[in-house]
């Protein structure tokens, strides 16, 4: 991709009336806004957004880490009125460039920086792990399933965390297999490595495995269809993408966070601080839709339904994983 680059719906800022005052800016992270998964459900928040107000955002999707920060500040530079920046590793970028940029508002997406004109998006992702951890064992036939995660970080190990212990919920002797894909932000885009892993897991008894790699889930997803096992996609509802082998997906609603970001800094109600979306803030869930209804019996249904009752009630507790002590619960 050429440095200067602007990949937007529209490469101009609107003309007409009022709504040339105000424009969006939004850095994408590795995979791109056409992944599938995280980045893609951000997207959907911005383009429903510009499908409501008619107003264009400008957009750029980085291809080395360089970019986050050379990105950042070229969006500030045409006067983004508000950046969205998509992904924990654009963090250190986003406090440097906030910086030099105190007017502009800035909304990180599952990342922290504490600055006065930066918002800091996090999700509760061991709760709907949790959820479709229950499901995989409700559904497994071997006792066995798996989980391939992308870039080994402590963000992942929440969802291997959370995936964990609903599996164990339900069936406490069943057996987890886990993979990551890799160490560095290249395991993000590889497929190929993802689809090996979950074969890898196949042929050592798994029939339900849980993709939280970005675009290496697609791999993942791919080698499940073919070998006639169920996965469970991630971060955006990826049900449709093989009907009748992918059994849920985790979503985490980057969408609605992206949308209510850029509506807030539209009509003066942005806030900066960190917030947390979980399941009781409708951030995390699972996906029931006409692509996996026919795999979800209606007792399955019932049991993660008051699962997640509970864990909004706090009545039942989902450990967190702790970078010192790991998961436990």
């Amino acid at each position: 991709m050429a440095a200067a680059a602007l990949l937007s719906c529209a490469l101009t800022v609107p003309t007409r009336g009022a709504q040339a005052a105000f424009f969006p800016g939004v850095v994408f992270d590795y995979g791109g806004k056409y992944d599938k998964s995280f980045n893609e459900g951000v997207l959907t928040g911005i383009e429903r957004f510009h499908s409501e107000t008619g107003i264009n955002y400008k957009a750029l999707e980085i291809s080395n880490d360089v970019q986050r920060e050379q990105y950042l500040r070229r969006l500030a530079e045409h006067g983004a009125d508000i950046i969205l920046a998509v992904g924990f590793s654009q963090a250190p970028a986003v406090a440097k460039v906030a910086k030099e940029f105190p007017e502009i508002k800035f909304t990180l997406i599952d990342g922290v920086v504490k600055l006065p004109n930066v918002q800091s998006i996090l999700f509760s992702e061991q709760e709907g792990s949790y959820l479709v951890g229950m499901l995989a064992a409700l559904t497994s036939k071997t006792h066995t399933v798996g989980f391939v995660g992308g870039m080994d970080i402590p963000l992942i190990r929440r969802f291997e965390c959370g995936y964990e212990q609903g599996v164990k919920a339900v069936a406490p002797d069943d057996h987890i297999i886990a993979n990551m894909v890799g160490t560095t932000p290249a395991a993000w885009s590889d497929p190929t490595r993802g689809g090996e892993l979950a074969k890898s897991q196949f042929d050592r008894g798994v029939d339900v495995v849980f993709a939280a790699a970005g675009q290496s889930g697609i791999g993942v997803l791919q080698a499940a269809k073919d070998a006639g096992k169920y996965s469970i996609g991630v971060d955006s509802n990826q049900n449709h993408l093989f009907p009748g082998s992918v059994l849920t997906s985790m979503v985490k609603r980057v969408d609605v966070a992206a949308y209510n970001a850029i509506k807030a800094a539209q009509d003066g109600t942005w806030q900066a601080g960190v917030r947390t979306l979980g399941l009781k803030e409708e951030g995390v869930g699972w996906a029931l839709d006409e692509n996996n209804a026919k795999l979800v019996t209606p007792d399955m249904k019932a049991a993660l339904d008051a699962a997640s009752a509970e864990i909004q009630n706090g009545t039942r507790k989902v450990a967190n994983y702790d970078e010192t002590n790991g998961c436990k619960y």
